[in-house]
C-alpha cells in the first residue's frame, strides 16, 4: 500500500515512473485510424477536373439539414418522377434489360410488380447526385461550419452529378416549377443553386479546357444567330487568376460573333473559382427573373427598400 501510494506521488511531482510521464516530453499524440480508413478515402470527396455538379448554399450550422433537404429533392421517388424522369426518363430506362414479351397476350403479374419495386427502390437514385463536403469560404462561397470573412453567415456543399443528370437544365426547372408555385414551399434550409456544367484547374490551360467543353453548345454551333451575352465571375481563396483576365479569357474563347450586355443579355456564363478548381456553366436570360436561382428568396423575396 505504502509503495503504490509513493509511485502515484513520485508521479505527480513529474518524475519519470515506468513511462508515466513520456507523454509530456512528446507534442503529438498518435491516434489509430478509424476502422477502414484508407489514404484512398482522404481524396475521395475532392472535387476534380471534369466533375458536373451544382453547388448549394444553406446557413451556417444547418448543412446537414440542408443536405438531407436537397438529397430527398434530388433523390426522392417524387422528385426524381417530377424532375429527372420528366427530363431524362428515357436516358435512365435504357439498358435496365426489360424487354417485352411481344408474342405473348399473357400478363406476368409477378414480373409486373418487380419492375414496380425496382422502380421505386431509391439506391438507384441516389448515385446520381453526390454531396460532397468542401472547405470554402463564404462571402461568395463556403467553409465548413466557420464564419466567413465578410460576415456572411452562408455555408456551401457541393452535389456530384452523374451522367444523364444536366445540372443547369434540373436548376432551372427546380427554380421554375418554385417559381410558378412559390406558395407551396418545398425546401426550408436551401437558399442559392449553382450549377455547373464542367470543374477544371484554376489555371489559364484548365480555364481553356473547361471552356471548350462548356462554350461551343451555346456559341459555336454553326448557322446559329449571334447571342448577346455577359459573364459573372466569382473567386475565393485563389490568387493566381484575376478577375479581370478571367473575364477575358471567357469572353476571347466566345468568339467576336456574339456581343456583350450586361443588362439584356441572352445568356449568362457563371465563372466559380475556388482554391485550384474553376467551374462554369451557360444559363438563360431568366437567371434574375429567378432571383439567380435562389429557393429562399423566390419562396420568401427581400423586400425592397423604399
Amino acid at each position: 500500500m505504502n509503495d503504490s501510494k509513493k509511485r502515484k506521488a513520485e508521479t505527480a511531482t513529474g518524475v519519470v515512473v515506468d513511462g508515466a510521464n513520456k507523454r509530456s516530453k512528446g507534442g503529438k499524440q498518435w491516434r489509430v485510424p478509424k476502422k477502414g480508413f484508407t489514404q484512398a478515402n482522404t481524396t475521395a470527396q475532392n472535387i476534380e477536373p471534369g466533375d458536373v455538379g451544382i453547388w448549394a448554399t444553406c446557413d451556417m450550422h444547418k448543412e446537414g439539414k440542408c443536405t438531407a433537404e436537397l438529397t430527398d429533392i434530388f433523390s426522392e421517388d417524387l422528385y426524381i418522377r417530377q424532375y429527372a424522369e420528366k427530363m431524362y426518363g428515357d436516358i435512365l430506362r435504357e439498358g435496365e434489360g426489360l424487354e417485352a414479351n411481344a408474342g405473348s397476350d399473357e400478363v406476368d403479374i409477378e414480373a409486373e410488380i418487380s419492375k414496380e419495386v425496382a422502380g421505386m427502390k431509391r439506391p438507384k437514385s441516389e448515385l446520381l447526385f453526390r454531396p460532397l463536403k468542401v472547405d470554402v469560404q463564404c462571402g461568395m462561397l463556403f467553409i465548413r461550419s466557420t464564419p466567413s470573412l465578410n460576415n456572411s453567415n452562408k455555408v456551401v456543399i457541393f452535389f456530384k452529378t452523374q451522367q444523364p443528370i444536366q445540372p443547369v437544365s434540373l436548376v432551372h426547372r427546380i427554380c421554375s416549377d418554385a417559381f410558378e408555385s412559390s406558395s407551396t414551399k418545398r425546401s426550408r434550409w436551401v437558399k442559392r443553386l449553382t450549377p455547373m456544367t464542367m470543374m477544371g484547374k484554376a489555371t489559364e490551360k484548365g480555364l481553356q479546357e473547361v471552356c471548350v467543353k462548356v462554350l461551343p453548345p451555346s456559341f459555336h454551333i454553326e448557322g446559329a444567330p449571334s447571342r448577346k451575352f455577359a459573364i459573372r465571375t466569382t473567386i475565393r481563396n485563389h490568387s493566381t487568376l484575376k478577375r479581370d483576365g478571367v473575364i477575358k479569357q471567357v469572353a476571347d474563347a466566345v468568339g467576336p460573333s456574339h456581343a456583350v450586355d450586361l443588362k439584356n443579355y441572352d445568356l449568362l456564363i457563371i465563372v466559380e473559382i475556388y482554391k485550384n478548381m474553376c467551374g462554369m456553366s451557360v444559363v438563360g436570360s431568366d437567371f434574375e427573373k429567378l432571383k439567380r436561382f435562389n429557393l429562399a428568396e423566390i419562396y420568401d423575396p427581400t423586400p425592397k427598400p423604399e
